[in-house]
């Protein structure tokens, strides 16, 4: 069920190359990764950016900005989208620097929604 939700946001977001669900222990919990995804070790990445994720929540909370949902990072070649679906775990997608960001973060928070519900069960 999570493979093809993440395989579905994949091809609905055009320059989409990777998709993870991750838990907040830097392990993946599901992946779908294309070949481009693979050779640029997203999955490692995504493990690494699991600190990431912790310290703004951290600050989010200690200057009372309230809870983090989402965080974007871009790079040379490929942006980083991530969104918390719960306290412990969040999906994130990585898109091609001439891919639609827009349509990612739409995405994205559709499947947040799926996943709260079948994480909350």
């Amino acid at each position: 069920m999570f493979r093809e939700t993440l395989q579905k946001m994949i091809e609905r977001t055009e320059g989409a190359t990777g998709a993870l669900i991750m838990g907040m222990d830097g392990i993946a919990v599901e992946k779908v990764l294309t070949p481009e995804a693979r050779d640029a070790n997203l999955d490692v990445a995504a493990a690494e950016f699991t600190s990431l994720v912790r310290s703004a929540q951290r600050a989010g909370g200690d200057i009372g900005l309230g809870h983090l949902s989402e965080v974007v990072l871009g790079f040379d070649d490929t942006s980083v989208l991530m969104r918390l679906f719960n306290h412990d775990y969040f999906v994130v997608l990585a898109v091609a620097k001439d891919g639609n960001l827009g349509r990612g973060r739409f995405e994205l928070r559709k499947v947040e929604l799926d996943l709260a519900r079948e994480f909350s069960l």
